[in-house]
C-alpha cells in the first residue's frame, strides 16, 4: 500500500493561523489525475499541489482545487516553492501555464508572473446587478486579465463598497463567469495606500470567497500596468476581512514592467495518505 505524504502551509500569512492554507504532496510519482483530484476534494482546501520531477525547472507541479485542475495559481506556487526550496534562494516551477521563477528572502517567497493578455469586461450596469452594488460603487472599467488564469478585475470606489459585495448566484455565473467553471472576479479599492480586495468564484454551483488569491493579485498588477501606473510600483493587497482570516499579498511592478507577487509562507503541519 503506497503512502503519500503532504505538508500543510499557510501562504500570505503574517501570523501562524493567517493567510491561505495549502497542502503540498512532495512526491506525487505514481498518482494519476483522478486520484489527485480525489485527494484535493478530500482535503477540501482552495488548492492542493502535487510535485513531480521536471527536466526544465526545479520541479513540475500540478494544482488542483476540490473540483478541477488549474494551469496557474499564486498561493500554491509560492507555498510549493517554499516546501521544496531546501537551502536555495531561487527555484522555478513547471506549471501548465509555463515555467514560473521564484525567489526567497527569508520566509517570504516571490514569483514573477507571465505577461498578461486582456479583453473587455462587462458593463457596470450588469456588474452592479451581479454583485449587489449601486452604480456609484464602480470606479473604472472592468477588464478580464490573464497572466496565467483569466479573471475579471473590477475597481470599486472605496473599501466599504468592496465589503458590501453580495454576489447573486445566477447573475454572477452569467455576467462574471460567462459559463466558465473556475474563473472568478477580484473586486478591489484603495484605502490608505493599501488594496482592500475580495475574490469570488464558483464551486459546486455556489459562489464562494477565497481569502488569499495570488493569481488575482498578479492580474491586478497587470491591470494597473495597463492603466499606466507609475513604475516602479509596490503595494500590499489585503484579503479575508469577511472570513476573519487576513492574507497580506505583496504586489510589485518593476521599472521594466514585470509583475511580482509575494508573501510569507508558514508551515503548520504534515500528514500522509495510505492508498
Amino acid at each position: 500500500m503506497p503512502t503519500y505524504s503532504y505538508r500543510l502551509v499557510n501562504v500570505f500569512a503574517e501570523n501562524i493561523f493567517a493567510g491561505n492554507p495549502l497542502a503540498v504532496f512532495t512526491d506525487a510519482a505514481g498518482l494519476d489525475e483522478q486520484t489527485m483530484q480525489l485527494l484535493a476534494a478530500q482535503l477540501n482546501l482552495s488548492e492542493t499541489t502535487f510535485v513531480f520531477p521536471s527536466t526544465v525547472a526545479s520541479a513540475k507541479v500540478r494544482i488542483f482545487t476540490p473540483i478541477n485542475e488549474m494551469p496557474f495559481a499564486g498561493h500554491p506556487s509560492l507555498g510549493t516553492a517554499a516546501v521544496i526550496r531546501g537551502l536555495r534562494d531561487e527555484v522555478s516551477l513547471e506549471l501548465k501555464a509555463g515555467v514560473i521563477p521564484l525567489r526567497f528572502d527569508g520566509d517570504v517567497a516571490t514569483l514573477t508572473a507571465n505577461a498578461a493578455t486582456y479583453r473587455d469586461g462587462p458593463l457596470a450596469a450588469d456588474l452592479a446587478l451581479a454583485l449587489g452594488l449601486p452604480l456609484s460603487a464602480f470606479a473604472g472599467e472592468a477588464l478580464f486579465v490573464d497572466s496565467g488564469v483569466e479573471q475579471l478585475i473590477i475597481p470599486l470606489a472605496c473599501a466599504a463598497d468592496v465589503l458590501a459585495c453580495q454576489p447573486a448566484s445566477h447573475l454572477f455565473r452569467d455576467v462574471v463567469l460567462q459559463g466558465r467553471n473556475r474563473d472568478g472576479t477580484l473586486v478591489w479599492a484603495w484605502q490608505d495606500g493599501e488594496v482592500i480586495a475580495r475574490y469570488f468564484w464558483s464551486q459546486h454551483g455556489q459562489i464562494v470567497e477565497d481569502n488569499g488569491t495570488g493569481s488575482a493579485c498578479a492580474n491586478l498588477g497587470a491591470y494597473l500596468l495597463k492603466q499606466g501606473v507609475d513604475l516602479p510600483f509596490a503595494a500590499t493587497m489585503i484579503q479575508g476581512h469577511k472570513a476573519g482570516r487576513l492574507a497580506h499579498l505583496r504586489l510589485s511592478i518593476t521599472a521594466d514592467g514585470r509583475v511580482e507577487v509575494g508573501g510569507r509562507v508558514v508551515e503548520v503541519g504534515r500528514g500522509e495518505f495510505d492508498l
